[in-house]
């Protein structure tokens, strides 16, 4: 097991990549498996995730390659079983569902994991495939599906679910007749998702709004498709930037996805501007805390809560995060204490009030955006902070020490 050691205080400086996204590639990989046909997608991660996923993928039938951000998968012979080995450590993992449904009419999945940031129950996965025709049983740790055909149905979620959106977008596209989604998730990778079904002949529309629509066809052909870039990272090293009191010049960063973020980081002081193919941010004078609240995209989005609590802790007065997605997203506030922050937790809502300086300690990662509030504040820390169990970190982003030490951090890999 590994931990990251970063010397902080150092303004980054200089010009950084965004990798493909790790949240629209795993639903597309899944998708694969409707494919008749090879499908060649471009942009992909090289993170565990992925590799864990396409693991599955070959488990269910469809070989594939990966190499140097490229997979090529073909489905060779279909099964219908994901087992707990796999399943356990991905929560994308019940997105095969929908596909396995489709295509089978049965499937043995194990209930998901993931980090342990609260509950993310599939019962809404479940209960819209019902509306379509699959019935249902839970057993020994397995999700066991099983219709005789997806039929077309007029479903409406009683939450915008990304994932539950994803699992029926598949599931629907070979549905006999007309699905209606309403109340789906808005999140662009629920869009990129959405975007490649139709590149494989799928009859989609709606998609990035609350309504879709979902015509199903008879059958899927393979594609080539580049993944969207990774919106939580852009705005990873969007706050990067400021909390070092340096200057980054982001490439294929998704600036308009990021609409929520950059509001509350100008409203803190922080100058960030789109320049062609490039954004550029950077400290704008002083920080000043900002009260946040999380919501389903369009919102200001959970999984840069962490990291904008990181930039918090570093600004002038007070400011609240009031997290409305995941019960347990606070477990990060702990290791910032350490780190010397002032941040008062109570429910579900933070009250953090900026510190002169942070100061470098041990500290432990407990979740994947946990890990990236920790880096963060480990760069702006003065002296050494030691992030522990960056196994998850390395779950959600590509290269972060290499591409960070490019721009000037101090901070190196090492054995714990």
């Amino acid at each position: 097991m590994d931990k990251l050691i970063i010397e902080g205080g150092v303004p980054l400086r200089g010009r950084i990549r965004v990798s493909g996204s790790k949240n629209a590639a795993l639903p597309i990989l899944m998708a694969c498996l409707l494919a008749e046909t090879p499908v060649r997608l471009a942009n992909v991660p090289r993170l565990r995730d992925i590799r864990t996923t396409l693991k599955l993928l070959n488990i269910l039938g469809c070989e594939s390659e990966f190499e140097e951000n490229v997979v090529r998968a073909q489905v060779v012979l279909l099964k219908p079983e994901a087992p707990y080995d796999l399943v356990k450590t991905m929560r994308a993992s019940v997105l095969c569902l929908g596909p396995l449904l489709a295509l089978l009419g049965e499937a043995r999945v194990a209930l998901p994991g993931g980090c342990a940031i609260g509950a993310r129950p599939v019962d809404l996965h479940l209960k819209a495939l019902e509306r379509m025709g699959a019935a249902f049983e839970l057993t020994s740790g397995y999700i066991l599906g099983h219709c005789k055909k997806l039929k077309g149905a007029h479903i409406t979620f009683d939450f915008p679910t990304v994932g539950g959106t994803e699992n029926l977008l598949m599931a629907a596209s070979l549905a006999e007749g007309e699905t209606v989604l309403e109340n789906a998730a808005r999140e662009p990778e629920v869009a990129d998702l959405a975007n490649f079904l139709n590149a494989c002949g799928a009859k989609i529309s709606g998609q990035g709004t609350s309504v879709i629509h979902i015509q199903g066809v008879s059958s899927l052909h393979g594609c080539e498709y580049r993944v969207m870039p990774d919106r939580i990272e852009a705005g990873t090293f969007l706050v990067a930037a400021p909390i070092t009191g340096g200057e980054l010049e982001i490439l294929d960063c998704p600036f308009q996805e990021l609409d929520a973020l950059v509001y509350k980081l100008r409203e803190m002081g922080v100058w960030v501007q789109e320049d062609g193919e490039r954004v550029i941010v950077r400290r704008d004078g002083e920080l000043t805390g900002v009260d946040v609240t999380t919501q389903p995209h369009p919102g200001f989005p959970t999984d840069m809560q962490a990291q904008i609590m990181a930039l918090m802790c570093v600004a002038k007065g007070a400011g609240s995060i009031q997290e409305k997605i995941f019960e347990n997203r606070f477990m990060h506030v702990l290791e910032l204490v350490r780190l010397g922050a002032n941040i008062k937790l109570k429910d579900r809502t933070a009250v953090v009030r900026g510190v002169p300086k942070l100061v470098g300690a041990p500290v432990m990662a407990s979740d994947l955006r946990a890990s990236a509030s920790l880096v963060l504040a480990g760069l702006a820390a003065e002296g050494t902070t030691e992030v522990q169990r960056i196994y998850h970190l390395d779950r959600g982003y590509e290269n972060i020490e290499a591409k960070l030490s490019a721009v000037g951090a101090r901070i190196r890999r090492a054995p714990e």
